[in-house]
């Protein structure tokens, strides 16, 4: 019997992906069940099982796989050259997240695995892992800033990070669920912030 082949593999396991992701996005992660995948597939249980064992499984890999082309998109601009700033850094990160949210895109389902991973320990390690992996990437861009002088020499880099972090969830929901954010104007608001900030200088006590 011939052995079947590496991309036949993939091939199906793709298709089930595309298939549960179908089903995600007409239904949610919470109401669509492993006959529903099964149907949308058009494959038998025992064929999908082979692949993944339970829809955690599934969730998991297109969470992971809705975060690449993110990561990517991030790595590609904090790594250049010159550095951009984090309104360019900004919008470039928001206007991938606008391409990958079309009907049945695959950022629509993060949210819904936010909320499914925290009362799901499985779905929580996964989102915790791409979360820690987007957040180390904000580490290094801000390291990057207090390099080029855009910083403090003293400037906390992991805080700074983990504010860099929350901006983009808050463009998500405002993206999806709101509608009316879109990456420019996004990164104006960033733009417009950053230089109005100024540290609060403390009173000076007099020494008795």
């Amino acid at each position: 019997m011939p052995r079947v082949s590496e991309e036949h593999l993939e091939r199906r396991r793709q298709q089930i992906l595309d298939a549960a992701q179908t089903c995600f996005a007409r239904k949610g992660l919470h109401t669509t069940t492993m006959q529903d995948v099964f149907a949308e597939s058009g494959l038998s249980a025992g064929a999908v099982y082979r692949y993944f064992k339970s829809k955690d499984d599934i969730i998991a890999a297109l969470t992971t796989e809705a975060t690449v082309d993110l990561r990517a998109a991030l790595s590609e601009a904090v790594y250049s050259d010159p550095l951009p700033t984090p309104p360019q850094l900004i919008r470039t990160v928001a206007e991938t997240i606008v391409r990958l949210s079309g009907p049945g895109g695959p950022v629509r389902l993060i949210p819904q695995a936010w909320s499914l991973a925290l009362t799901d320990p499985n779905i929580a390690d996964y989102v915790r892992t791409n979360i820690g992996g987007m957040r180390r990437l904000w580490v290094d861009y801000a390291n990057r800033m207090r390099e080029v002088g855009w910083l403090a020499p003293d400037a906390d880099t992991e805080a700074i990070a983990r504010a860099f972090v929350g901006l983009l969830p808050g463009f998500i929901l405002q993206s999806l669920i709101l509608g009316d954010t879109d990456p420019e104007t996004f990164a104006r608001g960033v733009e417009q912030l950053l230089p109005a900030y100024k540290p609060l200088a403390l009173p000076e006590v007099s020494p008795n």
